[in-house]
């Protein structure tokens, strides 16, 4: 597998990647590592960077309008040290907790196909088997939800996505879902903060036991 920050064995995203650089010079537009504390009990799982927000920052969920209710959250309940995340270097600190995506390259209108899903999953495989101190994995969404399970071996059919659902795996931890905290979840009413606190109220019943 290729180092991450130089993949590209999407060539579709690849493709699109450089597009996306031509017209946007400062943007990051490579794949986007993970963000957060190096031995996290909580890692979050989401879809894919944003095109103006992790896209362009380098940095998960930052400065994308789905890491406005995410990192408004994670400060509520402990995980960070600010309410939002604008920027790489804005000085926001993680603490227990850990954020990645089941696809690090942006894709275009937001959809990555079965494919490059797949090309990726092995990066997600990678970071789990490099942190048994992960107890937690919020999977955002259902592709991440899949992603998870693909990455542990897991069927799918045994584990049926569901915002609130929480599955335990073989190893011991635990799978949480929640829908994606995306634009048009919470403008249409999917997700509400209320509902994405409970789940996270979720997360720290599983953390504190």
């Amino acid at each position: 597998m290729s180092s991450l920050l130089t993949c590209t064995d999407c060539p579709r995203l690849a493709a699109f990647l450089g597009r996306v650089a031509d017209e946007n010079p400062g943007y990051h537009c490579k794949p986007v590592p993970p963000f957060g504390a190096a031995r996290a009990r909580l890692l979050i799982v989401g879809l894919a960077p944003g095109m103006h927000g992790a896209n362009r920052t380098g940095r998960p969920f930052t400065g994308d309008y789905a890491g406005i209710l995410l990192y408004d959250t994670l400060h509520r309940f402990g995980f960070g040290s600010a309410s939002v995340s604008v920027a790489a270097d804005d000085g926001l600190i993680l603490t227990d907790c850990r954020i990645t995506n089941a696809v690090k390259c942006l894709p275009p209108d937001n959809k990555p196909e079965p494919a490059e899903i797949r090309n990726c999953n092995g990066y997600l495989a990678d970071e789990l088997s490099a942190a048994p101190e992960v107890r937690v994995i919020l999977a955002l969404g259902l592709v991440a939800h899949k992603a998870v399970l693909m990455a542990l071996g897991l069927k799918q059919s045994a584990r049926t996505f569901a915002h609130g659902a929480r599955h335990e795996l073989p190893d011991g931890r635990v799978l949480i879902d929640s829908y994606h905290c995306s634009r048009y979840n919470t403008n249409t009413g999917r997700l509400t903060e209320a509902g994405f606190h409970d789940v996270f109220r979720l997360i720290r019943a599983e953390l504190d036991a």
